[in-house]
């Protein structure tokens, strides 16, 4: 032991916090935390966790990546997402185009409502003997119906619009037959029984959606392209058939995108004028051609439809001229 009689410091013996908070147990602060926590469970309770709550450009890129029918079944969940997507319609949509079916919009341009050209150019094409020409010029057509003359315009490009966005819904219409192997009912010539009337009304109800709502114009590509795929999937299965046919690979496949179409490949010359031409259709893409110099596809240009309404007003303007001189002579 020290002489002096302390312990040395090797022999302190640690110090303990032996503090504690204290215990605010009066009825002023019960009645607050309880106060507090009702708060914290209403905003619990009424905090949104909708996917709405996201910024603007950061939804729209959620939905850019979605297809056409995944955003028109979000439209159906709620009120408040359903009245989102008609306000932003026209922008998600072409955003979806824009990512998924850059080349199959470029094909299927929408035919043009009557009721955006000026009153004298919808007379001339309403006019009953240029209607009789134009029937005269016209496929009867078993699996597409006739366009509304009172309703779309009647120039040439616009009827090829209107004839190949019915074939969309249609062809599509009968891919799991084909994929069945299942043979498509035939009918006879000059022929229209009840089922294919309701059919080609039902497929002609969504080209007129399509007319009206930029979505469902998206969803007719969605539909396309799903037909094609399946369609070049079975002729590949197929080891007698040896024609030319785009390259699909199957990253193509699984990207749900129309880049593959991109590429060279088998020009569409016409339009399938019978169902029995479905079996061996592989791909739809009217309007372009490939360029053998450019190396990529030429497409026929949105301002076809301004040539031919031009060219059908000066027809007409001739026509009434003749008619003059006929009667003055």
């Amino acid at each position: 032991m020290p002489k002096n009689g302390r312990k040395g410091a090797d022999e302190i013996e640690p110090l303990v916090d032996l503090t504690q908070d204290l215990q605010l147990n009066s009825k002023k602060l019960e009645r607050l935390r309880k106060r507090q926590q009702k708060r914290a469970e209403r905003g619990c309770r009424y905090a949104s966790h909708s996917i709405l709550d996201l910024p603007y450009e950061l939804l729209l890129k959620v939905l850019e990546l979605l297809r056409p029918s995944d955003v028109l079944r979000l439209s159906r969940t709620c009120k408040a997402f359903h009245d989102f997507l008609r306000c932003e319609e026209e922008t998600i949509a072409r955003k979806i185009i824009n990512h998924r079916y850059v080349a199959i919009s470029k094909c299927f341009l929408l035919p043009v409502l009557l009721r955006e050209l000026d009153a004298r150019t919808q007379n001339i094409l309403r006019d009953e003997e240029r209607q009789e020409i134009v029937n005269l010029k016209k496929r009867p057509f078993q699996h597409i119906k006739s366009p509304d003359p009172s309703f779309l315009c009647t120039c040439m490009t616009c009827l090829l619009r209107w004839n190949s966005l019915n074939l969309i819904v249609d062809w599509n219409y009968w891919q799991d037959n084909l994929d069945k192997g299942e043979p498509i009912p035939m009918i006879a010539r000059g022929k229209c029984p009840e089922w294919n009337a309701l059919l080609i009304e039902d497929n002609a109800s969504y080209v007129l959606k399509a007319l009206e709502r930029p979505l469902w114009h998206a969803l007719l590509f969605e539909r396309h392209l799903d037909s094609m795929v399946r369609s070049i999937s079975r002729q590949k299965a197929n080891r007698g058939n040896k024609r030319k046919r785009f390259e699909m690979t199957a990253e193509d496949e699984a990207s749900g995108t129309d880049v593959f179409l991109e590429r060279e490949g088998p020009p569409t010359l016409e339009l399938p004028f019978h169902r029995d031409q479905y079996y061996l259709l592989e791909t739809y893409m009217p309007n372009r051609g490939w360029n053998s110099d450019q190396r990529r596809w030429m497409y026929v240009p949105a301002e076809q439809h301004e040539t031919d309404v031009t060219i059908a007003v000066r027809f007409f303007q001739w026509r009434e001229q003749q008619k003059s001189r006929n009667r003055g002579s």
